[in-house]
């Protein structure tokens, strides 16, 4: 897995049950249940929309809010580990925006901070500088408590280990995260149901992940990322577990989840072939990112797609 994988794993998993937020007045409204009609880009625009064409590094400082083609914005991030007496930077002034919509691929040589940098993007990490909006909102002005219910309600995550437990079935593992934000049984059964139909599992729902392969263990960890219906997924190599026949499978979905329901994904991932399905490809190294992937961009808006 990418550069300290094993928070990510951990954070992940903290699922307890959600308080209120302070910027919340009586919560967001339940979601709909995941099925064929919920694709949004026919409303939406997706992200080849004029308004999202300014690159990331000229955004303003209202980005991400209600109306903005900008989902996540972060400006100037620091991070750094304390390994002994040393103090070893892991991201140094980074600057990263994605769109409403955009599915955006995250690539370096190990150890150049990508996995940090996701990390710190869903607030599964502090950072020592700087800030990252999500919607709009500082996750940083955010207290602990706030900020673990924001992801509980509006961010997905998928790993490459799957993070699935082993006494729970597909479908129990799909509902857990509804349950634990409150939601009533019948209803959270009836949206898991509806999220492993997406992800075309209706036949292993009552299967526990050591009856499924690899491929369908992921395919119940994407069902799960989704059914809280998120704005932004995050995946950190999601298909570094799979043989290629499975990432591939796995690849196509995510693609089509992206296409059909304009999710917006951020993957972190090591695969030339995973990076050449996304929109963007962010090239990182030594903390920082070289390449913010517009050429990718200009080229997707043109009809083509670069090698």
């Amino acid at each position: 897995m990418g550069d300290h994988s094993s928070e990510s794993a951990a954070a992940v998993n903290d699922l307890t049950p959600p308080a209120p937020l302070p910027f919340e007045g009586r919560g967001e409204p339940v979601a709909p249940a995941l099925g064929p009609t919920l694709s949004r880009r026919e409303s939406t625009g997706g992200v080849g929309r004029a308004d999202a064409d300014s690159p990331p590094s000229r955004i303003g400082r209202g980005a991400g809010g209600i109306g903005s083609p900008w989902i996540v914005e972060a400006r100037g991030l620091r991070k750094s580990y304390q390994r002994g007496a040393l103090r070893v930077p892991a991201l140094r002034g980074v600057d990263f925006a994605v769109r409403r919509g955009e599915m955006v691929a995250i690539m370096g040589p190990s150890g150049c901070g990508k996995t940090t940098l996701l990390n710190c993007l869903a607030g599964l990490d502090t950072i020592d500088g700087g800030d990252v909006r999500v919607e709009g909102r500082s996750l940083r002005a955010l207290s602990d408590d706030a900020r673990a219910t924001y992801r509980a309600r509006r961010m997905g995550f998928v790993f490459q280990a799957y993070n699935l437990l082993p006494v729970l079935s597909a479908v129990e593992n799909v509902e857990l995260p509804l349950l634990l934000a409150g939601e009533r049984e019948r209803a959270a059964r009836r949206r898991a149901q509806a999220a492993l139909a997406e992800v075309g599992l209706t036949h292993r729902a009552a299967h526990r992940p050591a009856e499924l392969s690899g491929g369908q263990q992921q395919r119940v960890a994407i069902a799960r990322a989704l059914v809280t219906r998120p704005a932004i997924v995050w995946a950190d190599e999601p298909t570094g577990n799979l043989d290629s026949e499975a990432a591939a499978e796995i690849l196509d979905l995510m693609e089509r989840l992206n296409r059909e329901l304009e999710q917006t994904l951020v993957i972190v991932t090591h695969a030339p072939e995973v990076a050449r399905r996304a929109h963007r490809r962010i090239t990182m190294r030594d903390g920082q990112i070289v390449d913010a992937g517009e050429a990718d961009l200009a080229a997707s808006a043109g009809g083509a797609r670069t090698d």
